[in-house]
Protein backbone atom coordinates (compact mmCIF):
# COMPACT_ATOMS: atom_id res chain seq x y z
CA UNK A 1 0.00 0.00 0.00
CA UNK A 2 2.92 2.28 1.00
CA UNK A 3 6.66 2.40 -0.70
CA UNK A 4 9.34 1.16 1.49
CA UNK A 5 11.13 4.55 2.30
CA UNK A 6 14.56 4.83 0.91
CA UNK A 7 18.00 6.94 2.79
CA UNK A 8 20.01 9.47 1.79
CA UNK A 9 22.68 11.20 3.52
CA UNK A 10 21.77 14.59 4.86
CA UNK A 11 23.48 18.15 5.59
CA UNK A 12 24.19 16.82 9.17
CA UNK A 13 25.66 13.22 7.52
CA UNK A 14 22.76 11.16 9.24
CA UNK A 15 20.19 8.46 7.38
CA UNK A 16 16.95 10.16 7.18
CA UNK A 17 14.41 8.68 5.48
CA UNK A 18 13.00 10.13 2.30
CA UNK A 19 9.40 9.20 1.34
CA UNK A 20 8.54 8.55 -1.96
CA UNK A 21 6.02 10.54 -3.83
CA UNK A 22 3.19 7.14 -4.05
CA UNK A 23 3.77 7.14 -0.21
CA UNK A 24 3.44 10.71 0.62
CA UNK A 25 0.50 10.69 -1.89
CA UNK A 26 -1.23 7.86 0.38
CA UNK A 27 -0.24 9.27 3.73
CA UNK A 28 -1.96 12.87 2.68
CA UNK A 29 -4.71 10.62 1.21
CA UNK A 30 -5.47 8.98 4.48
CA UNK A 31 -5.31 11.95 6.95
CA UNK A 32 -7.89 13.48 5.01
CA UNK A 33 -9.92 10.65 5.10
CA UNK A 34 -9.48 10.60 8.70
CA UNK A 35 -10.31 14.53 8.62
CA UNK A 36 -13.30 13.63 6.47
CA UNK A 37 -14.64 11.49 9.12
CA UNK A 38 -13.81 13.59 11.81
CA UNK A 39 -16.25 16.14 10.46
CA UNK A 40 -18.69 13.81 9.37
CA UNK A 41 -18.99 12.29 13.12
CA UNK A 42 -19.05 16.71 13.92
CA UNK A 43 -21.61 18.18 11.16
CA UNK A 44 -23.76 15.20 11.61
CA UNK A 45 -25.45 16.54 15.11
CA UNK A 46 -26.09 20.12 12.94
CA UNK A 47 -28.33 18.67 10.18
CA UNK A 48 -30.16 16.30 13.17
CA UNK A 49 -31.28 19.29 15.92
CA UNK A 50 -34.54 19.98 14.49
CA UNK A 51 -35.20 16.11 15.41
CA UNK A 52 -33.27 16.26 18.33
CA UNK A 53 -35.08 19.17 19.56
CA UNK A 54 -38.69 18.20 18.91
CA UNK A 55 -38.16 15.06 20.96
CA UNK A 56 -35.91 16.05 24.01
CA UNK A 57 -37.64 19.64 23.56
CA UNK A 58 -34.38 21.48 23.79
CA UNK A 59 -34.05 25.67 23.39
CA UNK A 60 -31.43 27.16 20.64
CA UNK A 61 -29.26 28.13 23.50
CA UNK A 62 -29.43 24.73 24.65
CA UNK A 63 -28.77 23.30 21.08
CA UNK A 64 -26.06 26.25 20.87
CA UNK A 65 -24.07 24.65 23.96
CA UNK A 66 -24.18 21.06 22.85
CA UNK A 67 -22.96 22.45 19.12
CA UNK A 68 -20.32 24.82 20.95
CA UNK A 69 -19.27 25.15 24.37
CA UNK A 70 -19.68 22.02 25.27
CA UNK A 71 -17.56 20.59 22.81
CA UNK A 72 -15.40 23.32 22.20
CA UNK A 73 -13.99 23.42 26.17
CA UNK A 74 -12.95 20.09 26.09
CA UNK A 75 -12.12 19.55 22.19
CA UNK A 76 -9.74 22.59 23.05
CA UNK A 77 -8.64 22.12 26.73
CA UNK A 78 -7.75 18.29 26.15
CA UNK A 79 -5.78 19.15 22.73
CA UNK A 80 -2.99 21.09 24.52
CA UNK A 81 -1.73 18.30 26.62
CA UNK A 82 -1.98 15.84 23.70
CA UNK A 83 -0.42 17.96 21.13
CA UNK A 84 2.37 18.05 23.83
CA UNK A 85 2.49 14.55 23.79
CA UNK A 86 2.53 14.17 20.02
CA UNK A 87 5.72 16.52 20.04
CA UNK A 88 7.45 13.97 22.24
CA UNK A 89 5.40 10.97 21.47
CA UNK A 90 4.42 8.49 18.56
CA UNK A 91 1.84 10.86 16.76
CA UNK A 92 0.41 8.23 14.05
CA UNK A 93 0.00 6.30 17.49
CA UNK A 94 -2.34 8.73 19.48
CA UNK A 95 -4.09 9.33 16.14
CA UNK A 96 -5.40 6.12 15.66
CA UNK A 97 -6.27 5.94 19.60
CA UNK A 98 -8.27 9.57 19.43
CA UNK A 99 -10.20 8.21 16.10
CA UNK A 100 -11.36 4.90 18.03
CA UNK A 101 -12.78 7.53 20.92
CA UNK A 102 -14.67 10.27 18.51
CA UNK A 103 -15.90 7.22 16.64
CA UNK A 104 -16.92 5.38 20.25
CA UNK A 105 -18.73 8.62 21.50
CA UNK A 106 -20.45 9.03 18.16
CA UNK A 107 -22.13 5.92 18.48
CA UNK A 108 -23.04 6.84 22.22
CA UNK A 109 -25.16 9.83 21.40
CA UNK A 110 -27.97 7.19 19.82
CA UNK A 111 -28.07 6.22 23.58
CA UNK A 112 -28.82 9.76 25.06
CA UNK A 113 -32.31 10.15 26.61
CA UNK A 114 -31.63 14.00 27.95
CA UNK A 115 -29.40 17.16 27.67
CA UNK A 116 -27.86 15.60 29.95
CA UNK A 117 -26.69 12.58 27.98
CA UNK A 118 -26.59 14.80 24.59
CA UNK A 119 -23.59 16.80 26.66
CA UNK A 120 -21.63 13.82 27.96
CA UNK A 121 -21.65 12.33 24.48
CA UNK A 122 -20.42 15.60 22.74
CA UNK A 123 -17.63 15.95 25.66
CA UNK A 124 -16.77 12.28 24.63
CA UNK A 125 -16.62 13.29 20.70
CA UNK A 126 -14.80 16.66 21.45
CA UNK A 127 -11.84 14.86 23.35
CA UNK A 128 -11.32 12.28 21.12
CA UNK A 129 -11.05 14.80 18.10
CA UNK A 130 -8.46 16.91 19.99
CA UNK A 131 -6.39 14.57 19.46
CA UNK A 132 -6.63 14.39 15.08
CA UNK A 133 -5.48 17.92 14.28
CA UNK A 134 -2.65 18.75 16.10
CA UNK A 135 -0.59 15.09 15.19
CA UNK A 136 -1.51 15.60 11.69
CA UNK A 137 -0.42 18.82 11.37
CA UNK A 138 2.79 17.92 12.61
CA UNK A 139 3.28 15.53 10.43
CA UNK A 140 2.17 16.78 7.53
CA UNK A 141 5.15 19.87 8.45
CA UNK A 142 7.88 16.63 8.52
CA UNK A 143 6.36 15.00 4.76
CA UNK A 144 6.42 18.63 2.64
CA UNK A 145 8.81 21.07 2.54
CA UNK A 146 7.52 24.63 3.41
CA UNK A 147 7.36 25.68 -0.52
CA UNK A 148 3.91 22.68 -0.28
CA UNK A 149 3.12 22.65 2.79
CA UNK A 150 0.14 25.06 2.80
CA UNK A 151 -1.34 23.27 -0.42
CA UNK A 152 -0.99 20.14 1.58
CA UNK A 153 -2.54 21.16 4.58
CA UNK A 154 -5.31 22.92 2.53
CA UNK A 155 -5.50 19.37 0.87
CA UNK A 156 -5.94 18.04 4.63
CA UNK A 157 -8.73 20.47 5.52
CA UNK A 158 -11.01 19.17 2.48
CA UNK A 159 -12.18 17.50 4.91
CA UNK A 160 -13.88 20.14 6.42
CA UNK A 161 -16.17 20.52 3.18
CA UNK A 162 -16.48 17.10 2.15
CA UNK A 163 -16.76 15.62 5.76
CA UNK A 164 -19.41 17.96 6.50
CA UNK A 165 -21.61 17.89 3.18
CA UNK A 166 -21.54 13.94 3.44
CA UNK A 167 -22.74 14.17 7.23
CA UNK A 168 -25.43 16.55 6.48
CA UNK A 169 -26.20 14.78 3.52
CA UNK A 170 -26.43 10.85 5.58
CA UNK A 171 -27.44 12.33 8.86
CA UNK A 172 -30.75 13.68 6.72
CA UNK A 173 -31.44 10.98 5.23
CA UNK A 174 -30.96 8.07 7.96
CA UNK A 175 -32.39 10.47 10.11
CA UNK A 176 -35.75 11.01 7.98
CA UNK A 177 -36.34 7.42 7.35
CA UNK A 178 -34.37 5.81 10.56
CA UNK A 179 -34.36 8.01 12.87
CA UNK A 180 -31.91 10.07 14.60
CA UNK A 181 -30.26 8.20 16.75
CA UNK A 182 -29.74 5.33 14.10
CA UNK A 183 -28.05 8.33 12.09
CA UNK A 184 -25.20 8.83 14.89
CA UNK A 185 -24.94 4.71 15.43
CA UNK A 186 -24.22 4.30 11.51
CA UNK A 187 -22.08 6.84 11.28
CA UNK A 188 -20.19 6.51 13.69
CA UNK A 189 -19.26 3.19 12.92
CA UNK A 190 -16.53 3.61 9.98
CA UNK A 191 -14.21 5.04 12.23
CA UNK A 192 -13.40 1.83 14.56
CA UNK A 193 -12.29 0.22 10.84
CA UNK A 194 -10.31 3.47 9.93
CA UNK A 195 -8.25 3.32 13.44
CA UNK A 196 -7.12 -0.05 12.37
CA UNK A 197 -6.02 1.41 9.22
CA UNK A 198 -4.21 4.22 10.65
CA UNK A 199 -2.24 2.75 13.44
CA UNK A 200 -1.08 -0.51 10.69
CA UNK A 201 0.02 1.23 7.52
CA UNK A 202 1.10 5.42 8.31
CA UNK A 203 4.85 5.87 8.88
CA UNK A 204 5.91 8.06 11.50
CA UNK A 205 8.53 10.83 9.98
CA UNK A 206 11.66 12.43 11.48
CA UNK A 207 10.76 15.62 13.09
CA UNK A 208 12.09 18.59 11.47
CA UNK A 209 12.41 16.48 8.56
CA UNK A 210 11.71 19.22 5.89
CA UNK A 211 13.53 22.99 6.46
CA UNK A 212 11.65 25.64 8.49
CA UNK A 213 12.34 29.67 8.03
CA UNK A 214 12.20 30.44 11.91
CA UNK A 215 15.22 31.59 13.02
CA UNK A 216 15.30 29.53 16.50
CA UNK A 217 17.34 26.42 17.78
CA UNK A 218 15.98 23.79 15.39
CA UNK A 219 18.17 21.20 17.17
CA UNK A 220 16.50 21.28 20.50
CA UNK A 221 14.36 18.07 20.91
CA UNK A 222 11.45 19.98 22.75
CA UNK A 223 10.24 23.41 24.40
CA UNK A 224 8.60 23.41 27.29
CA UNK A 225 4.87 24.59 27.04
CA UNK A 226 5.61 27.90 28.58
CA UNK A 227 8.57 28.45 25.81
CA UNK A 228 6.16 27.76 23.10
CA UNK A 229 3.38 29.85 24.72
CA UNK A 230 5.87 32.61 25.20
CA UNK A 231 7.55 32.16 21.54
CA UNK A 232 4.61 32.67 19.74
CA UNK A 233 2.74 34.87 21.61
CA UNK A 234 5.69 36.82 20.91
CA UNK A 235 5.02 36.90 17.26
CA UNK A 236 2.33 40.10 15.97
CA UNK A 237 1.70 38.18 13.20
CA UNK A 238 0.47 35.21 15.10
CA UNK A 239 -1.54 36.96 17.75
CA UNK A 240 -3.41 38.45 14.78
CA UNK A 241 -3.39 35.61 12.38
CA UNK A 242 -5.28 33.73 15.63
CA UNK A 243 -7.25 36.70 16.07
CA UNK A 244 -8.56 36.07 12.55
CA UNK A 245 -8.93 32.71 12.15
CA UNK A 246 -11.22 32.79 15.86
CA UNK A 247 -13.42 35.21 14.02
CA UNK A 248 -13.87 32.97 10.86
CA UNK A 249 -14.40 30.52 12.71
CA UNK A 250 -17.41 32.24 15.13
CA UNK A 251 -18.92 32.63 11.47
CA UNK A 252 -17.63 28.91 10.52
CA UNK A 253 -19.61 26.89 13.17
CA UNK A 254 -22.09 29.46 14.27
CA UNK A 255 -23.34 29.43 10.61
CA UNK A 256 -22.64 25.93 10.51
CA UNK A 257 -25.08 24.53 13.37
CA UNK A 258 -27.94 26.48 12.84
CA UNK A 259 -27.79 26.26 8.53
CA UNK A 260 -30.27 23.56 8.57
CA UNK A 261 -32.56 25.09 11.12
CA UNK A 262 -32.46 28.16 9.05
CA UNK A 263 -33.81 26.33 5.74
CA UNK A 264 -36.27 24.41 7.42
CA UNK A 265 -37.40 27.40 9.72
CA UNK A 266 -37.38 30.04 7.44
CA UNK A 267 -37.91 28.98 3.93
CA UNK A 268 -40.09 25.46 5.10
CA UNK A 269 -37.45 22.97 4.00
CA UNK A 270 -38.10 19.38 4.87
CA UNK A 271 -35.04 17.56 6.85
CA UNK A 272 -33.62 15.29 3.44
CA UNK A 273 -34.08 17.72 1.27
CA UNK A 274 -32.26 20.36 3.32
CA UNK A 275 -29.51 17.70 3.53
CA UNK A 276 -29.42 17.10 -0.04
CA UNK A 277 -28.86 20.91 -1.23
CA UNK A 278 -26.39 21.38 2.22
CA UNK A 279 -24.68 18.63 1.02
CA UNK A 280 -24.50 20.06 -3.06
CA UNK A 281 -23.76 23.36 -1.39
CA UNK A 282 -20.81 22.08 0.88
CA UNK A 283 -18.56 20.27 -1.70
CA UNK A 284 -18.32 23.67 -3.99
CA UNK A 285 -16.22 24.58 -0.43
CA UNK A 286 -13.61 22.14 -1.52
CA UNK A 287 -12.81 24.68 -4.73
CA UNK A 288 -12.15 27.18 -1.76
CA UNK A 289 -10.59 25.44 0.74
CA UNK A 290 -7.51 23.52 -2.20
CA UNK A 291 -7.03 27.65 -3.50
CA UNK A 292 -7.05 28.94 -0.77
CA UNK A 293 -4.05 27.17 0.17
CA UNK A 294 -2.52 26.53 -3.61
CA UNK A 295 -2.59 30.76 -4.00
CA UNK A 296 -1.20 30.93 -0.79
CA UNK A 297 1.79 28.78 -2.06
CA UNK A 298 1.92 30.33 -5.26
CA UNK A 299 2.29 33.95 -4.50
CA UNK A 300 3.59 33.37 -1.28
CA UNK A 301 6.80 32.59 -2.41
CA UNK A 302 7.60 35.74 -3.33
CA UNK A 303 6.04 37.56 -0.92
CA UNK A 304 4.73 35.77 2.49
CA UNK A 305 2.16 38.49 3.09
CA UNK A 306 -0.12 36.88 0.36
CA UNK A 307 -0.38 34.31 3.00
CA UNK A 308 -2.48 36.65 5.10
CA UNK A 309 -3.69 38.73 1.91
CA UNK A 310 -5.82 36.18 -0.33
CA UNK A 311 -7.72 34.82 3.34
CA UNK A 312 -8.54 38.36 4.10
CA UNK A 313 -9.32 39.54 0.74
CA UNK A 314 -11.70 36.02 0.61
CA UNK A 315 -13.49 37.14 3.99
CA UNK A 316 -14.24 40.81 2.42
CA UNK A 317 -15.82 39.50 -0.53
CA UNK A 318 -17.69 37.05 1.59
CA UNK A 319 -19.68 39.52 3.31
CA UNK A 320 -22.57 41.03 1.13
CA UNK A 321 -23.20 37.78 -0.17
CA UNK A 322 -24.12 36.68 3.27
CA UNK A 323 -26.17 39.94 3.61
CA UNK A 324 -28.27 38.89 0.73
CA UNK A 325 -28.09 35.08 1.82
CA UNK A 326 -29.86 36.00 5.35
CA UNK A 327 -32.18 39.15 4.09
CA UNK A 328 -33.96 36.99 0.73
CA UNK A 329 -37.17 35.69 1.17
CA UNK A 330 -37.57 33.12 -1.78
CA UNK A 331 -35.97 29.88 -0.88
CA UNK A 332 -34.41 29.01 -4.41
CA UNK A 333 -32.65 32.01 -4.54
CA UNK A 334 -30.89 31.40 -0.72
CA UNK A 335 -29.74 28.55 -2.18
CA UNK A 336 -27.87 30.47 -4.85
CA UNK A 337 -26.92 33.02 -2.73
CA UNK A 338 -25.22 30.09 -0.18
CA UNK A 339 -22.66 29.19 -2.33
CA UNK A 340 -20.17 31.99 -2.66
CA UNK A 341 -19.94 32.03 1.15
CA UNK A 342 -19.13 28.09 1.09
CA UNK A 343 -16.30 28.59 -1.63
CA UNK A 344 -15.03 31.85 0.06
CA UNK A 345 -15.64 31.13 3.58
CA UNK A 346 -12.96 28.29 3.86
CA UNK A 347 -10.22 29.74 1.95
CA UNK A 348 -8.36 31.00 5.19
CA UNK A 349 -7.45 27.31 6.50
CA UNK A 350 -4.47 26.41 4.35
CA UNK A 351 -2.96 29.49 4.71
CA UNK A 352 -3.54 30.04 8.14
CA UNK A 353 -2.74 26.51 9.44
CA UNK A 354 0.44 26.35 7.32
CA UNK A 355 1.75 29.94 8.36
CA UNK A 356 1.69 29.10 11.86
CA UNK A 357 3.92 25.55 11.18
CA UNK A 358 6.26 28.28 9.14
CA UNK A 359 6.68 30.90 12.21
CA UNK A 360 7.61 27.95 14.48
CA UNK A 361 10.50 25.01 14.70
CA UNK A 362 9.83 21.03 14.16
CA UNK A 363 9.72 20.77 18.05
CA UNK A 364 7.14 23.33 18.86
CA UNK A 365 4.43 21.97 15.70
CA UNK A 366 2.10 19.80 17.12
CA UNK A 367 1.68 22.47 20.29
CA UNK A 368 1.93 25.11 17.78
CA UNK A 369 -0.99 24.06 16.02
CA UNK A 370 -3.06 22.75 19.17
CA UNK A 371 -2.42 26.79 20.33
CA UNK A 372 -3.91 27.64 17.35
CA UNK A 373 -6.85 25.60 17.15
CA UNK A 374 -7.32 26.43 21.11
CA UNK A 375 -7.83 30.13 20.24
CA UNK A 376 -10.21 29.08 16.70
CA UNK A 377 -12.22 26.20 18.29
CA UNK A 378 -12.86 28.36 22.42
CA UNK A 379 -13.84 31.68 20.60
CA UNK A 380 -15.29 29.90 17.02
CA UNK A 381 -16.77 26.79 17.97
CA UNK A 382 -17.50 27.46 21.69
CA UNK A 383 -18.64 31.27 21.61
CA UNK A 384 -19.98 31.12 17.55
CA UNK A 385 -23.13 28.64 17.61
CA UNK A 386 -23.60 29.75 21.70
CA UNK A 387 -23.85 33.08 20.48
CA UNK A 388 -26.61 32.69 17.56
CA UNK A 389 -28.75 30.20 19.60
CA UNK A 390 -28.75 33.18 23.00
CA UNK A 391 -29.45 35.93 20.30
CA UNK A 392 -31.56 33.87 18.66
CA UNK A 393 -33.77 32.82 22.02
CA UNK A 394 -33.39 36.40 22.71
CA UNK A 395 -35.49 37.75 19.75
CA UNK A 396 -37.66 35.04 19.66
CA UNK A 397 -40.54 36.64 21.61
CA UNK A 398 -40.44 39.91 18.81
CA UNK A 399 -39.95 37.65 15.78
CA UNK A 400 -41.04 34.42 16.64
CA UNK A 401 -39.01 31.72 13.75
CA UNK A 402 -37.34 34.92 12.02
CA UNK A 403 -35.33 35.42 15.19
CA UNK A 404 -32.60 32.98 13.66
CA UNK A 405 -32.81 34.85 10.55
CA UNK A 406 -31.85 38.78 12.41
CA UNK A 407 -29.59 36.41 14.99
CA UNK A 408 -27.29 35.63 12.09
CA UNK A 409 -28.07 38.67 10.01
CA UNK A 410 -26.15 40.91 12.98
CA UNK A 411 -23.43 38.66 13.53
CA UNK A 412 -21.89 36.83 10.28
CA UNK A 413 -21.32 40.63 8.81
CA UNK A 414 -19.82 42.32 11.85
CA UNK A 415 -17.46 39.49 12.61
CA UNK A 416 -15.97 38.29 8.98
CA UNK A 417 -15.35 42.15 8.61
CA UNK A 418 -13.35 42.22 11.81
CA UNK A 419 -11.46 38.71 10.51
CA UNK A 420 -10.28 40.58 7.44
CA UNK A 421 -8.63 43.65 9.51
CA UNK A 422 -7.09 41.07 11.04
CA UNK A 423 -5.65 39.15 8.45
CA UNK A 424 -4.26 42.23 7.14
CA UNK A 425 -2.31 43.37 10.13
CA UNK A 426 -1.03 39.86 9.94
CA UNK A 427 0.22 40.55 6.92
CA UNK A 428 1.95 43.70 7.79
CA UNK A 429 4.08 41.72 10.52
CA UNK A 430 4.67 38.23 9.18
CA UNK A 431 7.69 38.96 7.05
CA UNK A 432 9.74 40.16 10.29
CA UNK A 433 8.26 37.74 12.44
CA UNK A 434 9.48 35.02 10.14
CA UNK A 435 13.20 36.24 10.24
CA UNK A 436 13.23 36.81 13.67
CA UNK A 437 14.96 34.95 16.68
CA UNK A 438 12.95 34.73 20.11
CA UNK A 439 14.14 37.10 22.73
Amino acid sequence: MADQPQAQEASNSEAEPVYSKAYLRYALGLFLVVYIVNFIDRQIFSILIEPIKAEIALSDTQLGLLGGIAFALFYTFAGIPIARWADVGTRKNIVAGAILIWSAMTMFTSTAKSFGGLLIARIGVGIGEAGCSPPIHSMISDYFPESKRATALATYALGIPIGGAIGTLAGGWIGEYFGWRNAFLIVGLPGIFLSAIFFFTIREPKRGLQTTTVKVDQSADSFTLGETIRFMWSLKAFRHLSFAGALHAFVGYGVGLFLPAFFMRIHGYGLAETSTYLFLIGLTGIIGTYFGGFLGDRYGQTDQRWYMYIPGAATLITVPFAALFYSTGDPVLALFLAIPGAILGPMYLGPTFGMTQSLVPPAMRATASALMLFILNLIGLGMGPTSVGLLSDYLAPSYGAESLRYALMFIVPVALIMSAGFYLMAAHYVRGDLERAPD
